[in-house]
């Protein structure tokens, strides 16, 4: 018995399908139109079996005029009436919420915009660039993930906090600049303005992604350390160091045509990076061109898939409007057939 109720209880409370996408906002309105048939029963015993007529003229149209169309006036009445009845029930369609099982981790991409990131080792772009393209396009490939954007050189700075307005991250991405804050690479430092950021997310899953080209020379936070009590909030940090091997052009200064390089040995801590990313359940990566980075940007990407179930909504249409009009036609049709059998003055 029980179990009768609360189907009852679910049916009275949700939305009713009707014929297809369409539906009923308001179920229970259509108990109404249960009063019908029971309405018209009533009528029949108690209505005197008489016909009337307002003008005597009618009669010579024939005994059965009248009686035919007694019999549909009433019929138009009742019609509009279920009309209106519809209508009052919110009858509307694609109002459907569905539960999709899609990624969902928060995520902080931390960019180092130091000086030595316009080398340019990596033609026909410098290393900025062309981590900014592979950032937006790994950015691009998330769908339900919460991003934010950290920039880091001497310090630290959040420009983007863990949000899923995609179209922000990546205006932001797109905006980092070397120059921007004072230079130098406090790895130390972004590590641990990322943690804050990550550490009272509520995402199922908390991940760093830490670009650089450099070894750690700012900053009061050991790299060491701040990964440690990274990994107690369960962040997990993939680094990426950014370069090629050997020699490559980097900026000393300015001259009267703008930024003067030259070759100098690439130096990029990678066990440090390794050691911060093993400590926190991560991985290090070496990028040493741009293919290279892509690559492994679509490794991270497949080490980071969470499911959570995701809720997507449709907006609905109002359908009201047809047994509305439906219910104006049968009560003009009402109006019409009195007037013409002469009932109506």
């Amino acid at each position: 018995m029980s179990g009768a109720w609360d189907w009852l209880s679910r049916w009275w409370q949700a939305p009713l399908p009707l014929i297809g996408n369409i539906e009923f906002a308001r179920p229970w309105v259509l108990l109404l139109l249960l009063a019908i048939p029971g309405w018209i029963w009533w009528r029949r015993r108690h209505q005197p079996p008489a016909l009337v007529f307002s003008r005597a003229s009618l009669l010579a149209r024939g005994p059965h005029i009248g009686s035919k169309w007694a019999r549909v006036a009433p019929w138009l009445r009742w019609a509009a009436i279920a009309g209106v009845v519809v209508a009052l029930a919110q009858p509307r369609s694609g109002a459907r919420t569905e539960n999709v099982t899609r990624d969902g981790i928060d995520i902080a991409l931390v960019v180092d915009i130091s000086s030595s990131m316009l080398a340019e080792d990596f033609q026909p772009q410098n290393r900025m660039e062309v981590a900014k393209d592979k950032a937006k396009a790994f950015v691009t490939g998330r769908q339900t993930d919460r991003i934010g954007v950290i920039a880091f050189s001497g310090e630290a700075l959040t420009q983007v906090p863990l949000t899923a307005d995609y179209p922000v991250v990546l205006a932001a991405i797109e905006n980092l600049q070397p120059g921007q804050l004072l230079d130098g690479t406090a790895i130390g430092t972004a590590i641990a303005t990322a943690a804050n950021r990550l550490r009272d997310s509520d995402g199922r899953s908390r991940v760093m992604l830490l670009l650089t080209d450099g070894e750690n020379n700012r900053g009061a936070i050991d790299p060491r350390t701040a990964a440690q009590a990274s990994a107690q909030f369960g962040i997990r940090i993939y680094s990426i160091g950014i370069g090629s091997e050997g020699m490559a052009p980097m900026p000393v200064g300015r001259g009267l045509f703008g930024l003067r390089y030259e070759n100098r040995p690439v130096r990029i801590d990678e066990a440090l990076l390794t050691e911060i990313s093993e400590s926190s359940g991560g991985r290090y990566f070496r990028a040493r061109d741009a293919a290279a980075l892509q690559g492994i940007f679509e490794q991270i990407d497949l080490l980071e898939r969470s499911p959570v179930e995701a809720r997507s909504y449709v907006r609905f249409t109002e359908r009201f409007q047809w047994p509305l009009a439906f219910a104006v036609l049968a009560l003009i049709g009402e109006v019409w057939v009195l007037a013409w059998r002469g009932t109506v003055p």
